[in-house]
């Protein structure tokens, strides 16, 4: 059993949870901030759930999210069957009490859990792919109880009728969000073709030379002409993407410290947390970093208690309305926790 302590606004919202399990065929929102303790305050719905011997999945839709979640879930209840299921992991048992999976491995099951919590719910592809959607309706139960994780859920599912919601706009650790700040760039992409790196990126990178870096980047194409830069330069770093071979090891290097600078798409807006980590946007602009995605990407900055701030950079070509956004749904949620 857990027996961790949660926050004032944690506690609100795991009773909400655990109301939910114990009414069962209904469906319950947590919308809490990037670093509110959105996976612990699931702990006391889930030591009701295996006392009684219900059967658990929690769904999210990158791998990344799960490989994060796995260590977490699998110290807090060590007693407990668990099955972790992502692409490329093997002999896992799939009927265990607890499965931790991206929403593709749920096209394995049929009517198989008690309780179904999506992660992330709102992120890419389980936002955009109906048969994702379909594989967590058909893994569940009739009598169901299902959760959903958001820091930034879509308007559609809030209009969702008979839809509990518990929603925490304040950091466990008691601190605001980091409010990101713009900076323009200038033209970046010319600036690249000339095989130059802004003086704007030099002087950052300079400035926070002994920080955990993450630059986020709007395209493959871009990300390996920048690192290509750097190595140039004898700059360390890594760079990853969805389908970079060593991606998953240049993650687990850069959170050991072995690189402190990161160069990433959005594939790692979310589902990870890096201790003092200093975050920029190259090319904010792009169409590609929506306002939730640029929410999501600022949630990276001051999650840890030691580290409540840091910094979050939007260097653009012109300022975007979904990068106006983004800081004005922050700056709500600080209000909101603060009033």
């Amino acid at each position: 059993m857990w027996s961790g302590q949660l926050s004032a606004l944690q506690q609100q919202a795991a009773a909400v949870l655990k109301h939910a399990v114990e009414t069962e065929t209904c469906t319950a929102l947590v919308w809490a901030v990037c670093g509110a303790g959105k996976t612990e305050l699931l702990y006391p719905a889930l030591d009701d759930c295996f006392r009684l011997g219900k059967r658990v999945a929690i769904a999210a839709p990158r791998t990344d999210v799960i490989k994060e979640l796995e260590p977490r879930l699998k110290e807090s209840f060590p007693s407990i069957e668990t099955s972790v299921l992502y692409g490329g992991r093997r002999k896992q048992a799939i009927q265990a009490q607890l499965v931790l999976a991206t929403t593709h491995q749920l096209m394995r099951y049929y009517q198989t859990f008690d309780v179904l919590v999506v992660d992330e719910v709102d992120a890419f592809p389980y936002s955009y792919d109906a048969s994702l959607q379909y594989a967590v309706q058909q893994a569940k139960k009739p009598n169901a109880t299902t959760i959903l994780l958001s820091a930034t859920p879509s308007s559609s599912l809030l209009r969702k009728k008979d839809l509990l919601i518990a929603k925490i706009p304040k950091r466990f650790h008691n601190h605001p969000l980091p409010v990101p700040r713009t900076e323009w760039i200038g033209n970046w992409r010319s600036a690249l073709k000339r095989k130059r790196i802004p003086a704007i990126v030099t002087k950052w990178l300079t400035k926070y030379d002994q920080y955990p870096k993450m630059i986020f980047l709007p395209s493959i194409e871009t990300l390996q002409t920048f690192s290509e830069l750097l190595a140039e330069r004898k700059i360390d770093h890594a760079a990853v993407y969805a389908e970079a071979a060593n991606r998953h090891a240049d993650i687990a290097a850069f959170r050991k410290k072995k690189h402190n600078l990161l160069l990433t798409t959005t594939i790692l807006e979310r589902g990870v947390t890096v201790e003092n980590v200093q975050v920029a946007v190259l090319g904010s602009e792009d169409r590609i970093f929506t306002a939730a995605c640029l929410t999501q990407i600022s949630g990276r900055v001051g999650r840890k208690a030691r580290f409540p701030s840091g910094d979050i950079v939007f260097w653009h070509y012109g300022r975007t309305k979904a990068m106006l956004q983004a800081i004005q749904h922050i700056k709500q949620m600080n209000k909101e926790a603060f009033a």
